[in-house]
């Protein structure tokens, strides 16, 4: 046991101020959780010393905890970059690019079919900023040819798309990006989760492999695994568009819990497994579907047939767990509302990657401007980890309701 001197006599003192210290070198398969606004520093020549932007030391609970660093490099290494931060969502996360490489007069071009909130967040407090924006065809690297300037000094790409699914032609889009020095790219990777494919190398020309500078993740998703964490990640490919980011990170307060980062840390050893579990799912599926006449479509993009199936098979190992079907012109809301309540494991709510398989009802309508939409009410499947056969004979007996 560890000595002090002047040990204080009060209770309430020696509670905050006790002098034992446990001892060094304990190991265990999960990693010791810290938690801390404050840290300690050994004497003043640390506290001016001490420095974090490279992870050599502490100096604030929001600048970084071992836990919060541990889960950063580990999450770095799922994606194949360099450096990842931690934000408090996968929206904060795209916030936080768009506030770190945007400034007033620039512009930012986002896939048509790309997350709802980043095309909203476009339109109103970017826009309020004097940030311009366009949408882009993901399926045409020509219509994003068509849109690149001066002005523009980010462009999102996103696979597959929200929604529809869509899988983009990534690498005519980079390749298009990649002839102009001025342009960051910036990937939603949520779908892929670091494991359908390389995020920062889905392209090689020459033997050099290329791809996105920046991939965003929301660990919400497939990391956490569990549906009760929020959090999101930024990794980027170099160090100073590292440092760039950090430094926006840091102005903004951006941080994450402890407890948090314990859930996401956790779920990350079985990420792989559940990925390709609810992969094989989601096509057994989608397959399924096909066979369906109150179906006019099924999206999937490891599904022959479904938009963008070639890019997919050009670069990816895996396809996720989610599922999209368009329900036949003659069915209408009331209809698909009524299939959508008579389900029984599937549940209604937003997000996925979680245990619990979830169907959501959408207009295409007000969402998309380019390229074919679909006619017909949309209902995307995310699909957890029951049984396939259980979930389709779900589906069959909910398919009832639309004869009601």
């Amino acid at each position: 046991m560890s000595q002090r001197k002047n040990v204080p006599k009060a209770t309430s003192t020696q509670l905050i101020h006790h002098c034992y210290e446990p001892p060094a070198g304990f190991k265990s398969v999960v990693p010791g959780i810290h938690k801390a606004s404050t840290v300690i520093f050994e004497n003043t020549a640390a506290l001016r010393a001490r420095q974090w932007k490279d992870k050599t030391g502490y100096t604030y609970g929001l600048h970084g905890t071992p836990s919060t660093f541990t889960l950063e490099e580990r999450l770095a290494t799922l994606e194949g970059g360099l450096q990842t931060l931690l934000t408090p969502s996968g929206l904060a996360a795209i916030a936080m690019v768009d506030m770190a490489l945007l400034s007033a007069g620039d512009e930012v071009l986002i896939p048509d079919n790309a997350y709802g909130p980043n095309k909203d967040l476009a339109r109103a407090e970017l826009a309020h900023w004097g940030v311009t924006h366009r949408f882009y065809d993901p399926l045409r690297a020509d219509d994003l040819a068509a849109l690149i300037t001066p002005k523009t000094k980010l462009v999102w790409l996103e696979a597959a798309g929200s929604v529809t699914l869509e899988f983009p032609d990534l690498i005519g889009l980079l390749r298009v990006a990649r002839q102009h020095s001025h342009v960051v790219v910036a990937l939603d990777n949520t779908w892929g989760a670091g494991l359908a494919f390389d995020a920062f190398a889905f392209d090689n020309v020459d033997g050099q492999a290329q791809g996105a500078d920046i991939s965003v993740h929301a660990l919400t998703k497939y990391p956490s695994g569990g549906a009760d964490v929020l959090m999101g990640s930024i990794t980027t490919r170099t160090e100073s568009l590292h440092l760039k980011l950090k430094m926006t990170h840091m102005r903004m307060g951006l941080g994450v819990g402890g407890n948090d980062v314990e859930a996401i840390l956790r779920g990350l050893p079985t990420l792989p497994l559940r990925y390709a579990a609810q992969d094989a799912a989601a096509r057994q599926i989608a397959q399924w579907w096909t066979t369906r006449s109150e179906v006019s479509q099924v999206l999937n993009p490891a599904l022959p047939g479904s938009p963008g199936h070639a890019h997919w098979a050009q670069l990816c190992r895996a396809a996720a767990g989610l599922v999209s079907v368009v329900f036949d012109q003659r069915y209408g809301a009331a209809h698909i509302d009524a299939f959508i309540d008579a389900l029984n494991l599937f549940k209604i709510g937003y997000s996925w990657g979680g245990p619990v398989s979830l169907a959501v009802p959408y207009h295409l309508q007000a969402m998309r401007a380019l390229g074919e939409v679909p006619q017909g009410t949309l209902v995307r499947l995310a699909i957890g980890l029951e049984d396939p056969q259980d979930l389709i004979a779900d589906l069959e007996q909910a398919l009832m309701a639309l004869k009601g």
